[in-house]
């Protein structure tokens, strides 16, 4: 079995707040398990109750965020960070159920099939999250100017 690996409080708020992220419930959903979306809940209590009342700020962030506003998410991290720093024993239950959550999330076993001929290039990805580039880019100038 590999080691658990220590989650960061960016990932730890990303979790907990993933539901209201993802537009609805239903893309949250897609991608985890029933048992990790309701430890979302547990998650994002346990972090509002740390952190409610340190300043109007944070409270607004907590509320925003809530709201579907990622920006939000930053200043609820940094002020995670700093209080998973002080309090050893906070830090290791909000990772012990981010761990859950993260290890409820659904694997895409689907397939990809390609059939390529003629030199041709083909690319196939699967992206979870983010922004992807991808392909190649070629500028042919004509020499006739």
């Amino acid at each position: 079995m590999t080691e658990p690996v220590t989650l960061t409080a960016t990932v730890i708020v990303n979790l907990a707040f993933q539901e209201f992220l993802k537009s609805s419930a239903g893309e949250a959903a897609k991608q985890f398990t029933a048992d990790a979306i309701s430890k979302m809940s547990e998650l994002r209590k346990k972090i509002w109750d740390r952190l409610r009342g340190k300043s109007q700020k944070v409270d607004d962030a907590l509320k925003n965020a809530e709201q579907g506003d990622s920006s939000a998410l930053s200043t609820i991290a940094k002020n995670l960070d700093v209080v998973m720093d002080e309090d050893a024993e906070f830090a290791s239950q909000v990772q012990a159920i981010a761990q859950t959550i993260n290890a409820g999330k659904i694997l895409d076993q689907s397939n990809m099939t390609q059939n390529l001929s003629d030199n041709a290039k083909g690319w196939q990805t699967k992206v979870e999250g983010g922004t992807a580039y991808i392909g190649d880019i070629h500028i042919n100038e004509s020499k006739n100017q």
